[in-house]
């Protein structure tokens, strides 16, 4: 959705070596926010985008309009209803629904033969996979590791509306996330103390909220109560007014 980011750029690099040509969208997509005000505040870069992606080696950069993507009288959606249920889908009623619809379009519409997602929104990269299987969208897709900064934050558009101190505070949810896979290496199968524990280290940080942690089926994406891997840890936090998610495979 633009404001492209070293994680962005990661997966340019990664198509541009295993294909012939590469294809970026840029799109905004309406219908996967339940915020008006959210929409209204993603940051627009596209300038700057255009440049980033180019200098990465795309070859081409398509940027469809909304009426163009959902014209006049538009009415057909693509649901993933399982996957959707839990975390993101019940915290963004209808997102999910959003998200497959525009990228089933978008796959229609470029017909790749493979599609790079990073998996820093796992739900998202899971919903995904699981549309192009039930579907039979004959596409290759490559879910590739989260890219993060120095202090561990991962990448995402929405660092942005951080302040310094919200941004520097952030960092605590990937240490909460590298506590629960210790805990899970260290041999510790209860779900609920895992993520009780990433819980209270990121509640302990100044203004940093948590609305979920949890270890969860990476196939299924439902809580284990008693954990095994490979296993997916999931978090959603709030820095002040900027809501932020992550995770973590152990395998």
């Amino acid at each position: 959705m633009g404001a492209l980011h070293e994680g962005h750029l990661s997966l340019i690099h990664r198509a541009r070596k295993e294909t012939d040509r590469v294809v970026v969208s840029i799109f905004i997509n309406p219908i996967q926010f339940n915020n008006a005000a959210d929409l209204r505040s993603y940051p627009r870069t596209l300038a700057r985008d255009a440049r980033l992606a180019a200098n990465a080696g795309c070859d081409l950069l398509f940027v469809p309009s909304a009426a163009e993507i959902y014209p006049r009288g538009f009415q057909t959606f693509v649901e993933v209803t399982e996957l959707a249920r839990r975390w993101e889908g019940k915290a963004r009623p209808g997102h999910f629904r959003g998200v497959a619809t525009v990228v089933a379009k978008l796959f229609n519409l470029v017909q790749p033969d493979a599609a790079y997602f990073g998996q820093k929104d796992a739900q998202q990269a899971r919903a995904v996979c699981q549309m192009v299987r039930d579907l039979d969208f004959p596409i290759t897709l490559r879910v590739l590791p989260t890219v993060r900064e120095s202090d561990g934050l991962a990448m995402s558009s929405r660092n942005a509306h951080l302040s310094s101190e919200e941004r520097r505070r952030s960092s605590v949810i990937f240490h909460a996330l590298q506590e629960g896979r210790r805990l899970i290496e260290w041999g510790h199968r209860r779900e609920i103390s895992i993520s009780r524990r990433m819980r209270r280290l990121i509640g302990r940080a100044p203004g940093m909220r948590v609305e979920y942690a949890a270890v969860v089926d990476p196939e299924t994406l439902e809580r284990m109560r008693r954990v095994r891997r490979p296993a997916l840890l999931l978090v959603a936090a709030w820095a002040g007014k900027t809501r932020l998610i992550d995770c973590e495979v152990v395998e």
